[in-house]
């Protein structure tokens, strides 16, 4: 059996974008964390899928709220990602740029691009939810992306 450690260093092997996953509370408040494990899954209909542990404090939300935004962060979004993983809930949002995307999703102003998605389905993947969602809004930046790799967010600044 392989062991958390030597999963966790092995994958962090494979270079993976990094993303602000965003919604609001019930009383309209702006939840959100940093997330790495996003893929598109489908273009007819347009679907993605974001993998949250299922512990995160932002998890329950989205799930209720029914909808999210996906801010693909640029090398210059390094703290915000950081501030995202790691600040506390409400310490999150104050400071930082955002725009509402159709839905009411919040979405990080400056972003390489961004996705504003309603939620379809939710699977059991361990300590994580798979949530697979239909993309219904969704524009590109510009800029250079913020990378997750061996463990540390890296720049593609040329």
């Amino acid at each position: 059996m392989v062991g958390q450690e030597k999963f966790r260093r092995v994958m962090g092997h494979f270079a993976t974008g990094v993303t602000v996953v965003a919604s609001r509370k019930a009383d309209g408040e702006p939840v959100g964390l940093t997330a790495n494990a996003f893929t598109s899954v489908s273009l007819e209909p347009p679907l993605i899928l974001v993998c949250l542990h299922r512990d995160a404090d932002a998890h329950d939300h989205l799930l209720e709220a029914g909808h999210f935004g996906v801010s693909f962060l640029t090398a210059d979004h390094g703290e915000l990602a950081l501030k995202f993983s790691m600040a506390d809930p409400d310490d999150r949002f104050p400071e930082v740029e955002i725009e509402d995307g159709p839905l009411g999703s919040p979405l990080i102003l400056g972003a390489l691009g961004w996705m504003e998605c309603s939620v379809r389905q939710v699977h059991s993947g361990g300590d994580h939810s798979i949530i697979v969602a239909e993309v219904v809004d969704c524009e590109a930046g510009d800029g250079d992306p913020l990378l997750f790799f061996g463990g540390s967010l890296m720049d593609c600044n040329p």
